[in-house]
């Protein structure tokens, strides 16, 4: 029996999950315009554990969700991820961002392209098979009228930029699925117990998020 404890902070949905093999027993979020993660993440990390009535030290390991995404979010996830597995002595396990997003999606054909805002027309973006495989890396890619275009199959575009999104892609064969904005740690459940399973741990002193680009300092209006 192996309890995780899943972080997903990468974008303004500050969400945890606790998992049992794999399977969630319980979640909670909030999608903040105002990116609440700190003042949230710990509380919820409680309230799981206290309603789940599950003690820390039942916990196997904590999943945090590595990136890309938000470098404030990605770095309050990953410091709590990493002091969880400190204090009880237990493993780190790195999900991809992108990879939880397009979990959300349940197709039987066609191809999943998770994407996040990275300003103006750029976005972090991957694509997977319809078994949730992933086929392209992520990248952060600028859009234009010509993305995708060599791809013939029905592609689902999920993420928090759709809107911008449809203004150039436009062919047939694009389905944009509104629904679907942010990746959340219930998701994370099925891919951090397959890791676990595996072994698949990281460096607690050293694991750092996966940023894809430098940290651009922006001010306020």
């Amino acid at each position: 029996m192996a309890y995780i404890l899943n972080i997903e902070t990468a974008t303004k949905n500050c969400s945890v999950s606790l998992a049992k093999d794999g399977q969630t027993v319980l979640c909670k979020e909030i999608a903040d315009q105002g990116y609440s993660h700190a003042e949230k993440l710990h509380v919820f990390i409680e309230d799981i554990l206290k309603e789940s009535q599950i003690d820390f030290r039942k916990l196997k390991a904590i999943a945090v969700s590595k990136g890309p995404g938000s470098y404030t979010g990605l770095r309050i996830g990953v410091s709590t991820a990493k002091g969880l597995c400190y204090a009880l002595g237990i493993p780190l396990i790195a999900v991809d961002t992108l990879a939880v997003l397009a979990q959300k999606v349940t197709q039987n054909d066609g191809l999943i392209v998770p994407m996040l805002d990275a300003r103006r027309m750029e976005v972090y973006s991957a694509v997977f098979n319809a078994n949730h495989q992933k086929i392209m890396e992520v990248q952060a890619e600028v859009l234009t009228n010509d993305s995708y275009a060599e791809m013939t199959e029905t592609i689902y575009f999920v993420g928090d930029c759709q809107e911008k999104c449809q203004t150039v892609l436009t062919k047939e064969n694009f389905v944009f699925l509104p629904e679907i904005v942010f990746p959340s740690a219930n998701e994370m459940s099925p891919i951090s117990f397959e890791k676990f399973t595996r072994n698949a741990f990281e460096d607690v002193a050293y694991f750092e998020p996966f940023y894809l680009k430098d940290f651009m300092l922006t001010k306020k209006n």
